[in-house]
């Protein structure tokens, strides 16, 4: 076993990373200070585009039994800004739970959701070092899959995301690196990505609160649960293990939302070092 090193990504000043516990608590439990506004089904194969304004919740849940989903998120009222994975992952961690924040690309760079509630957070880390809800992969897709396979198949995630996010004026470009929502995975003793059977039961949810105005996308995976290997030499359809995902958007209370507001782009001016005039930037 490797012994324990701190993080490379350390508040040197301020509490930029450091979250209200207690406001979102408030939020995971108002019960019936929040009113259902949306709620739909996500067919197995398939994705599907929705928005949420800030200062709601919504939930991805499995409505049947064990299912993986591919999420992508995007400011609704300007698609540049997006989801960054990467920057994620090195900010809150490489899987994300209650508390975690979903940050955005540069140069906007401000938590996009924060989760407020996690019915698997239980799990924790397995004996194989694999835990849930994953930024390590990416979505599944086309051009690999020809690639290993020599096959088409036009139901991969990447897939799904781009058929659900054209009506909004998006496209395959805009698809980016995932949340993998109910998905179990690590990386082995080889540094390899490994993808494990999902362990989620009928009825549970992974809830975000939206920290500004979204456009969220979900893919039902077309590996199902992943309980059968998609790809090498025991490679199966897993059409049999393959279920729809479910996806609730709730309005919050006025009360509830005292005290909070929607985070600023990032303070950094943005000049990287170049040499303006000051007439150019008075003007």
């Amino acid at each position: 076993m490797y012994k324990d090193y701190p993080a490379a990504y350390q508040v040197s000043k301020g509490a930029a990373l450091q979250v209200d516990k207690a406001f979102y608590d408030r939020v995971r439990e108002c019960g019936a200070g929040r009113t259902l506004v949306e709620q739909f089904d996500v067919p197995i194969r398939t994705g599907r585009a929705w928005k949420v304004p800030a200062g709601h919740v919504f939930r991805v849940t499995t409505p049947v039994g064990p299912q993986v989903g591919d999420f992508n998120v995007w400011n609704a009222n300007d698609p540049r800004e997006r989801m960054w994975a990467a920057r994620t992952r090195q900010l809150q961690g490489a899987h994300v739970s209650t508390y975690d924040r979903l940050w955005s690309n540069l140069p906007f760079l401000r938590p996009m959701v924060t989760i407020t509630d996690d019915s698997l957070a239980g799990y924790g880390i397995d004996e194989h070092g694999g835990r849930l809800h994953d930024l390590l992969g990416t979505r599944c897709d086309p051009y690999v899959n020809k690639m290993l396979t020599g096959e088409d198949f036009h139901h991969h995630c990447h897939s799904n995301l781009t058929r659900a996010v054209l009506p909004h004026g998006l496209t395959e470009f805009d698809v980016h690196d995932v949340l993998n929502i109910f998905q179990c995975t690590g990386l082995n003793h080889d540094d390899m990505y490994f993808m494990k059977a999902c362990p989620a039961k009928q009825g549970d949810y992974l809830e975000f609160f939206a920290e500004i105005d979204l456009l969220c996308a979900l893919s039902t995976c077309p590996g199902g649960d992943l309980s059968l290997p998609m790809w090498g030499p025991d490679a199966q359809d897993p059409l049999t293990v393959c279920r729809p995902l479910g996806v609730e958007v709730y309005r919050l209370d006025d009360g509830l939302l005292e005290g909070w507001k929607s985070p600023e782009r990032a303070a950094y001016n943005g000049n990287h070092g170049l040499l303006i005039p000051k007439a150019a930037w008075e003007k």
